[in-house]
C-alpha cells in the first residue's frame, strides 16, 4: 500500500511537472516526489501521445488528413505547454549564437526567442507535420504514442549520463536524483509502445533514438560539460522527429 501511494504521488507529480493539464496540486510537494517524478517521464509521454492520437482520430473523421495532423500537433503543445519545443528553441539560440560555455548558458536563459530558435522550431514542426501526414492512418496512433514515450526515454537517459550544467536552480535537484531502478523502469515504459509496431519499424525507431540520445549527449558534454532543462527538451524533440521519420521510412 505504501509503495502504491508513493508511486501514485510520483506519477501525479510527473503529470504536474511535464504537462499543463489542469490537475489539482499535491497537498505537500516533497523533494523526493520531484526526483521520483522524473523517472515516470516516459509514462507521461504515453499519456500525451495517446491524447494527441485521440485528437487526430477525432479530427480525421470530419477534416482532411493534413488539417487533422495540424490540430493534433497543436493539441500536443497545448497539453505540454510547448515546454519541449521551447527547450529546443533555446538550445538552437544558445548553441547557434554562443561561442563560450558561459555565453551559451546565458543565451539559453533568455526568455526571448532569436532567429536560430525561430527557424529551428518552424523546421521542426514542419517536419513533424509532413511526417505524420504521410504515415499510414492505421498505424499513426501507435507511432505517435511510441514517439512520445521513447523520445522522453532518450531525454531521461541524458540525466543518467551527464551532470547538471548549472550550479543553481531546482532542476538540478529534481533531475539528478533519479535512481538506477527508476531509470530502468522508465526505459521499460519507454520501450513498451514499440510492441504496437512491426518488427522492422521497432528496430529502426530504437536505433534512431539511441543515435539521438548519444549525439545530443556528446554535443552537450562538449559544449557545456553537462545538460540543462532546455537540453532535455531539445533531446526529446530531436528523438521524436527521428522516430517519426524512421517509422515513415519503414512502414
Amino acid at each position: 500500500m505504501a509503495f502504491a501511494a508513493r508511486e501514485g504521488r510520483a506519477v501525479w507529480a510527473a503529470a504536474m511537472f511535464f504537462t499543463r493539464l489542469p490537475l489539482p496540486s499535491l497537498p505537500v510537494l516533497r523533494p523526493e516526489d520531484e526526483s521520483r517524478a522524473t523517472g515516470w517521464w516516459p509514462l507521461i509521454g504515453v499519456g500525451v501521445g495517446a491524447l494527441v492520437a485521440a485528437v487526430w482520430w477525432l479530427a480525421a473523421r470530419v477534416l482532411p488528413g493534413g488539417v487533422a495532423v495540424g490540430l493534433a500537433l497543436a493539441a500536443g503543445m497545448l497539453f505540454t505547454g510547448a515546454m519541449h519545443e521551447d527547450g529546443f528553441a533555446d538550445v538552437c539560440d544558445g548553441f547557434g549564437g554562443g561561442r563560450t560555455r558561459e555565453r551559451v548558458l546565458e543565451i539559453m536563459r533568455d526568455s526571448r526567442v532569436g532567429a536560430y530558435g525561430a527557424v529551428g522550431v518552424v523546421m521542426l514542426l514542419g517536419l513533424k507535420w509532413q511526417a505524420m501526414a504521410a504515415l499510414p492512418a492505421g498505424l499513426l496512433p501507435a507511432v505517435v504514442i511510441a514517439a512520445h514515450a521513447l523520445s522522453r526515454g532518450a531525454a531521461l537517459g541524458i540525466t543518467a549520463t551527464l551532470p547538471y550544467a548549472r550550479s543553481d536552480g531546482r532542476p538540478a535537484q529534481r533531475m539528478t536524483g533519479v535512481s538506477g531502478a527508476r531509470l530502468a523502469a522508465g526505459a521499460v515504459v519507454a520501450l513498451a509502445p514499440l510492441l504496437l509496431l512491426p518488427l522492422g519499424t521497432r528496430v529502426a525507431c530504437l536505433a534512431v533514438t539511441v543515435a539521438a540520445w548519444a549525439g545530443c549527449a556528446l554535443w552537450f558534454r562538449r559544449r557545456l560539460g553537462g545538460y540543462t532543462g532546455d537540453c532535455l527538451g531539445a533531446t526529446q524533440q530531436v528523438a521524436e522527429i527521428a522516430i517519426l521519420l524512421a517509422a515513415l521510412a519503414t512502414l
